[in-house]
């Protein structure tokens, strides 16, 4: 990262601030590496919350004078008028991914709306915050598509697919994930949603011990795949992912859809695609969601590719 790059931020962040998203967004994205010597940090508004994230950890000149300019925003008619309430740096590289509130008093459980739901996060204890900006499209896709559908959302995390599928008019939902409390994130955020929590479960399962209890519950006529890139002891995309694609066909409906999404930067698009053609063939690549607009990406292809297919 270099200090020289620092006012290009702070121009871009005061272009924002003045006047702030009302939902929870990403203000700036060097990680799409189109802003020079600032590819290792991103900047989020959390609807009061600045988060500010560095997924590198800086030398100690741009440390310094990352934090000047943050100080001189706090000072700015921009600020003063966005409503914040805090402005925090997310330390992601460091041992136990360390949050420091540099301005004001931190909200840690935040309730943030997107596409019009709201979602509950959790700050400053782990890498992630329970929401993957990125995905807001999908999750708008979800909404739009799942209407009176069974839907199986795998790798489901704080269940934010599950959100937007019941508010978007699904019968019911199977979310399973191995991370047990973070599907109580996602329980929480149903009840945030007034959602009816029968129509929702929530299995807190390795996916490939437990085929036969996801079999039971279907067949779904939507399912979402968005596993992580790699998962010490369980899953490694480039050598699992197709054991999960070659079991769609017994999972869905006749006329089943399905939401298969890879975020590695050096999968292209054609992974999911030659993949898919392989194990499931009967399944038929149908469009590529968009990207939210902030997430510009120097080569698309190492954005995220949330890929549709159709039985």
């Amino acid at each position: 990262m270099n200090a020289e790059s620092l006012p290009v931020l702070e121009q871009h962040l005061l272009s924002a601030l003045s006047s702030p998203p009302q939902e929870i967004r990403r203000l700036f994205h060097g990680r799409g590496r189109c802003w020079p010597g600032l590819e290792q940090l991103t900047v989020d508004w959390l609807q009061n919350q600045l988060l500010v994230s560095l997924f590198k950890e800086p030398d100690q000149a741009f440390l310094s004078e990352l934090r000047a300019m943050l100080a001189r925003m706090t000072e700015t008619e921009q600020w003063q008028a966005s409503g914040a309430v805090s402005m925090l740096l997310h330390y992601r590289d460091r041992d136990g991914s360390p949050l420091e509130c540099l301005w004001g008093v931190i909200n840690d459980y935040p309730q943030v709306k997107e596409n019009g739901h709201s979602y509950q996060l959790d700050l400053g204890r782990k890498q992630n915050n329970g929401l993957f900006l990125d995905m807001r499209n999908g999750r708008q896709w979800v909404h739009d598509n799942a209407k009176g559908m069974k839907v199986l959302n795998l790798f489901a995390y704080t269940c934010g697919f599950s959100v937007a599928a019941i508010a978007g008019g699904a019968d019911s939902v199977v979310n399973l994930d191995m991370a047990r409390a973070a599907l109580e994130r996602g329980r929480e955020s149903h009840r945030l949603n007034g959602h009816n929590l029968n129509q929702v479960r929530f299995l807190g399962h390795d996916l490939f011990k437990s085929w036969g209890k996801v079999r039971k519950l279907g067949p779904y006529d939507m399912v979402i795949i968005d596993p992580p890139t790699f998962q010490k002891g369980s899953f490694a995309l480039t050598r699992d992912y197709r054991k999960i694609l070659r079991r769609l066909p017994e999972l869905l409906t006749e006329e089943g859809l399905v939401l298969a999404c890879v975020n590695d930067p050096y999968l292209t698009s054609d992974f999911l695609i030659d993949e898919m053609n392989e194990e499931a063939p009967d399944l038929k690549f149908s469009e590529r969601l968009p990207n939210p607009p902030e997430f510009e990406d120097i080569n698309p292809e190492s954005s995220l590719k949330a890929m549709v297919f159709r039985r």
